[in-house]
């Protein structure tokens, strides 16, 4: 069996955020980590090796020090890394993202391909159902359990206040969700070996059926108008009240906002 999980490097937002002029992410001045959500996803691959025996490639778009979440990832128990990245792939939306992941997956051979529901820097969770779009295959979003039965994923999928249990065969798009799992911790042994290993770079040139026209910030039809640093709140209304007085108070100004 053959796993594929996409991964990306987001900003560590707790060291600060930082923009380009055109409005995007100044990703190589930042601090980076592997995005949760692709962390847990990566996490059910692996655990699906341990129990059926599989073999898991991580794949991951961004600047040249991506190759460290791709390290990170083989350091858990991924067995080998793909880098894709070049210069004409930067600034790109979900839409160019997703055609660019869509173009190397096509190189390799795969039965599952898990992602992260969304990314904690752009929070769209648009790539993955695009990326399965792109393939033909069926994906199933939103995933807080995945088995393997036989040739098909059994997935139980969040809903709302409830979950939806659905079956796919193979080839098929999962979308992990952080609360999936506990990700394991990166091995002594497997951080040396990591670290010595070959990860595999891709660049434009390698990308299967993709037009240059739908990649990178050229080909992506999202554009920012303005970005900026997150804006800091006022102090509120603050009031002194005794209890009887505090409840009305509250009740009031839920039922002012339609709240109730």
């Amino acid at each position: 069996m053959k796993i594929v999980v996409c991964v990306k490097q987001v900003p560590d937002t707790k060291g600060g955020v930082k923009f380009n002029p055109d409005g995007t992410l100044d990703r190589g001045a930042m601090l980076t980590i592997m995005n949760p959500d692709d962390k847990a996803g990566l996490e059910a691959a692996l655990r699906i090796k341990d129990e059926y025996g599989a073999e898991v490639t991580v794949l991951t778009m961004g600047l040249p020090k991506a190759d460290e979440v791709l390290r990170e990832a083989m350091a858990m128990g991924a067995d080998k890394g793909i880098l894709v990245t070049d210069r004409v792939l930067g600034g790109a939306d979900t839409w160019a993202t997703s055609t660019t992941l869509a173009g190397a997956l096509r190189n390799l051979d795969y039965d599952l391909i898990i992602t992260g529901r969304q990314a904690i820097d752009g929070d769209t969770a648009q790539v993955g159902p695009q990326i399965s779009e792109h393939l033909d295959i069926p994906v199933i979003s939103y995933a807080e359990d995945i088995k393997i039965d036989g040739d098909s994923v059994v997935v139980q999928r969040q809903y709302e206040d409830r979950y939806h249990i659905l079956k796919a065969k193979m080839p098929c798009l999962v979308t992990a969700l952080a609360e999936l799992n506990e990700p394991r911790y990166m091995t002594p042994g497997g951080i040396f070996d990591a670290y010595d290993a070959e990860v595999t770079v891709w660049g434009r040139k390698d990308l299967k059926d993709v037009e240059d026209s739908n990649l990178g910030l050229a080909g992506s039809p999202t554009k920012i108008a303005k970005a900026s640093d997150k804006v800091r709140k006022g102090a509120g209304e603050k009031v002194t009240l005794d209890p009887e007085e505090a409840v009305d108070y509250i009740m009031d100004k839920l039922a002012e906002k339609h709240v109730i």
